[in-house]
């Protein structure tokens, strides 16, 4: 059953309708006819006959008495994310390495359930520990209701806490941080545990305000905020994508000086001897291979090069006529994977793997082709305002007079 307006003239009548079936109709059929609808709004006549309904329905009831004013109000929070977390929490063992950690301190607060809480805020709204605080007013989060924020300053100091200053890069340290990471491995360590295979990369996080007193320094900003202090942050991982360690350094370290100490780190900290990197370009250097090679056992490693700079890989690797090997086919569908092409190249004791995609091929060709002409064009007006792009840059070449043109060597190794 249900209301329903009914014009009549120039008025409009309430009626209590309900659907009934006909064959293979429906109708609508009138169960009583209230009366004209203006004259039961001014009189309050509907509003009664509502007030008088509600007695029969609990839930409008509730809410009624809400809206008198008449009930004690009560706090909405969401469970969810507890519910998920809370047991990947429990399950990789951070409650009891934060307790093992924390045995011969006493504190005020539970530590363990204020490091949970900045972990779990950040997972659902990245942000500092003020705004975790700010952000616990809609979750229910057990253990966590007594927590100020000063609690959570305290706990972040705790991970921090210096253990032991370390070696260059300049500003790593041993802290608490660290020995929860190797209580982590220990515990998933079994006689055949082998750390054969490890991914590492880097990123910058860059400070508002004040923040990054002690570490925080300008460097390359990886987030284009060069006007502020950063931090750079390493993170090691193992084939199956489990943490295995993170590391901090200042703001303006080079990529490439991280991974040989995070490397003698991982092996005095976990034990590992064998052991395989896996870095894309920006994180190596003829040095860094070097130590890799000479080390007591030599680290394997499997890194990106650059193509067009390193004489070896444009020469040799790109030169070689070895054939292809189509390892994933042309799409026949939009959604397939894209097509690849590879072919192994050795040069002396180094192997390398060349990847080609079919569908990039006309789009770079596109793309320096449009390149080249704008070259053209601007060479005309003046060239000194080319060298500052990274595009542009690498098709010039300096002439006797000093001045810059297109260098058509380096337009033809591009092509190939």
């Amino acid at each position: 059953m249900f209301f329903r307006t009914k014009p009549a003239g120039s008025y409009r009548y309430l009626q209590i309708v309900h659907s009934v079936r006909e064959g293979k109709k429906v109708r609508q059929q009138v169960i009583a006819t209230l009366g004209r609808l203006d004259l039961l709004e001014a009189t309050g006549q509907l509003e009664r006959l509502m007030r008088s309904g509600l007695r029969h329905c609990q839930s409008f009831a509730v809410i009624d008495a809400h809206a008198a004013g008449e009930l004690q109000p009560v706090a909405i929070r969401r469970i969810g994310p507890d519910l998920v977390f809370s047991r990947l929490w429990k399950e990789s063992g951070i409650p009891e390495a934060l307790r093992w950690v924390l045995k011969p301190r006493q504190y005020e607060f539970d530590v363990e359930r204020a490091i949970y809480l900045t972990v779990l805020h950040r997972l659902f709204a990245s942000g500092s520990d003020r705004a975790a605080e700010r952000w616990r007013e809609d979750y229910l989060i057990p253990g966590t209701e007594g927590l100020e924020l000063h609690h959570l300053y305290w706990a972040m100091a705790f991970l921090g806490d210096r253990i032991e200053q370390l070696e260059r890069p300049a500003g790593a340290v041993r802290c608490n941080k660290d020995l929860i990471e190797e209580a982590l491995f220990e515990r998933r360590r079994d006689l055949f545990t082998e750390v054969e295979l490890v991914f590492f990369d880097t990123t910058s996080l860059y400070f508002e305000g004040r923040g990054g007193e002690s570490i925080g320094q300008r460097g390359h900003n990886k987030d284009h905020r060069p006007d502020l202090k950063q931090m750079v942050v390493g993170m090691a991982v193992d084939v199956e994508g489990r943490p295995i360690c993170s590391e901090m350094w200042p703001g303006n370290t080079a990529d490439v000086t991280t991974l040989v100490p995070i490397v003698k780190r991982m092996r005095e900290r976990f034990r590992i001897r064998e052991i395989t990197v896996v870095a894309d370009r920006g994180m190596v250097s003829q040095a860094t291979l070097e130590a890799f090679e000479n080390s007591n056992p030599p680290v394997r490693y499997i890194v990106g090069v650059r193509m067009r700079r390193q004489k070896e890989v444009s020469l040799s690797v790109l030169g070689s006529r070895k054939p292809w090997f189509e390892s994933v086919p042309e799409r026949s569908k939009v959604k397939d994977p894209a097509p690849l092409k590879i072919k192994e190249v050795r040069v002396e004791h180094r192997r390398y793997v060349v990847c080609l995609n079919e569908e990039e091929r006309p789009k770079d060709a596109h793309d320096r082709a449009a390149i080249v002409a704008h070259l053209k064009e601007q060479l005309h007006n003046g060239d000194k305002s080319l060298v500052g792009n990274k595009g542009y840059r690498r098709f010039l070449e300096v002439e006797g007079n000093g001045h810059f043109a297109l260098d058509q060597e380096q337009i033809k190794a591009e092509e190939r």
